[in-house]
């Protein structure tokens, strides 16, 4: 009996290993690796971190699979040698394996082709004046806090700050596990409802911001731009109050000419660490859209134009009068807004992953 339990735990696991490839990428571990024991491997610093980038986050998936499969192994051998009397401990060692498939499954929902890059999140205060520069700064928080509790990393590329309070915009890098590949949920215009701190009257206001999510590309090759298409401005960079920065023209503002996406990067202190940042998140920007307009070439597309305003949003936060977010893609509702907003939006993602996979997507 157990070791039907058994068989059949490890049917399962070579099943979900095909799906998910973990054979391919085993392989292409095992080449990245020997790659970065050449000689010459750090001649090119840049190309260098990111296949240590690429071999650490291949590490970090396999290796609980494979820990998974020696398990079911060890467990197979156990069973065979106590065949004749079921051992308790063999019992709970079993369920436990159960549980880890079961956990590991969940993997499957992020087997689209780019779910396991890190993610560019972009959030725009919208309609709403200083309310909706506000709605900004609390949606930052809350990718910050969801950032923390997963233990991924969350660091700010570019920032405006609001004159009254809040911000504008703010771009930001999260590097962790499949970090696209479950942020992509929050791709959409978010709606808050709440008495607004900025009015005389503490009247009800309705604001809105954009959130924009893109896989991070680091690989040049996996985007290709005509350099004619682009145009790249070089100033100062600023900080708080317009004061300079740096004494050198470091910030650097390129212009991707077809579709008007400009990306402005003055965080690094060299001009050709931004000129590289700002390509990357480029090349990020430009493939979301050649995913979302089904494109063959860069230059076939057409600029974005969905704009943060009543008619387009894709979640409400409802404050006030009653306390409520609802997803309206997914139909997912919660009474506990404070706590989403704390950082705990798991709930949201699944949902979204599982109406994905609804979808058939």
């Amino acid at each position: 009996m157990l070791g039907d339990r058994i068989s059949k735990l490890e049917k399962e696991y070579v099943n979900l290993a095909s799906k998910l490839k973990l054979s391919d990428n085993d392989k292409e571990l095992q080449r990245l690796i020997k790659e970065s024991q050449a000689v010459d491997f750090w001649s090119d610093n840049i190309k260098a971190q990111n296949t240590m980038k690429q071999i650490s986050k291949l590490q970090n998936r396999l290796e609980p699979w494979f820990k998974l499969r020696d398990s079911i192994a060890e467990a197979k051998e156990l069973v065979n040698f106590n065949d004749k009397s079921v051992n308790k401990e063999l019992l709970e060692q079993v369920d436990l394996l159960n549980e880890k498939i079961n956990h590991l499954k969940e993997e499957l929902k992020l087997s689209a082709k780019y779910d396991d890059y890190d993610a560019i999140l972009n959030i725009f205060a919208g309609a709403g004046g200083t309310d909706a520069q506000d709605w900004s700064q609390m949606l930052f928080r809350m990718y910050s806090r969801w950032s923390e509790k997963n233990g991924y990393s969350f660091a700010v590329l570019d920032q405006t700050l609001g004159e009254e309070a809040g911000i504008k915009s703010v771009s930001i890098d999260i590097s962790g596990p499949f970090a696209y590949g479950k942020l992509k949920s929050e791709n959409g215009v978010h709606r808050l409802v709440r008495l607004s701190p900025f009015n005389a009257d503490n009247l009800r206001q309705t604001s809105f911001a954009k959130v924009e999510v893109y896989p991070k590309v680091e690989k040049p090759d996996e985007v290709t731009i005509n350099e004619k298409d682009l145009k790249i401005d070089v100033f100062r960079s600023g900080g708080h109050g317009g004061q300079s920065v740096n004494t050198t023209d470091s910030a650097v503002r390129i212009t991707h000419i077809p579709t008007n996406i400009s990306v402005v990067i003055q965080n690094e202190r060299s001009q050709l660490q931004n000129k590289e940042l700002a390509l990357t998140i480029l090349r990020s920007r430009l493939l979301s859209m050649q995913l979302e307009q089904h494109a063959e070439k860069i230059s076939t597309l057409k600029g974005p134009n969905v704009s943060a305003e009543w008619g387009n949003q894709i979640r409400s936060y409802v404050l006030h009068p009653y306390k409520q977010i609802k997803d309206l893609r997914t139909g997912f509702e919660s009474k506990d807004p404070e706590k989403i907003l704390d950082g705990h939006i798991d709930p949201l993602i699944d949902s979204y992953l599982d109406h994905v996979a609804s979808l058939g997507e």
